[in-house]
């Protein structure tokens, strides 16, 4: 069974853990058949981590390493929820640098890769072109509708807020 990850509730679906043939998890030792594929900052190489080694922090603290980089985040002010961004919450794999955002000062779940016509698709255009932040992203939005493509050359990364519901993006390129 997956344990629930506030701040990335489908990380199956993302592909930030993929289910196969059992191997050893690098940090406990213990046989896992759905192992982490998401970014991983270590001085070590680590190939195998199990959910449960990740979702209490174990996998972090172990190989001093973070899931996300403390630099590339929305800023929030409580302390502990930046804790468990970047030691207990699977990232996400971007094209340049991976970037989580928030929303009602706290960070906001992941759920997943998407073009501008997945966001079209999903009914949050209108939503979209509201919260967007050219910025944040550094794309004009008309550029953003025009060519971003899920696994295309511009993409999309789609995130919720966890208290109001609005969505967010952030973009980026190859």
């Amino acid at each position: 069974m997956l344990p629930t990850f506030r701040y990335h509730p489908d990380p199956l679906g993302t592909g930030a853990f993929q289910k196969g043939e059992p191997r050893e998890c690098q940090c406990c030792g213990e046989p896992t058949d759905i192992r982490y594929e998401g970014p991983f900052y270590a001085e070590t190489e680590i190939t195998c981590l199990c959910p449960g080694c990740i979702v209490t922090g174990k996998a972090a603290e172990t190989f001093d390493a973070e899931f996300q980089d403390p630099f590339s985040i929305d800023e929030v002010s409580d302390p502990s929820k930046v804790d468990e961004l970047i030691h207990r919450t699977p990232g996400y794999c971007g094209w340049q640098q991976e970037y989580w955002l928030a929303h009602c000062d706290d960070f906001c779940a992941f759920i997943g890769y998407a073009g501008w016509e997945d966001i079209v698709r999903r009914g949050l255009a209108k939503e979209i072109e509201e919260t967007y932040d050219a910025h944040t992203c550094g794309f004009d939005l008309d550029m953003v509708k025009q060519h971003m493509t899920n696994n295309g050359h511009m993409q999309g990364y789609l995130f919720r807020c966890l208290h109001c519901g609005k969505h967010r993006l952030y973009v980026d390129c190859d």
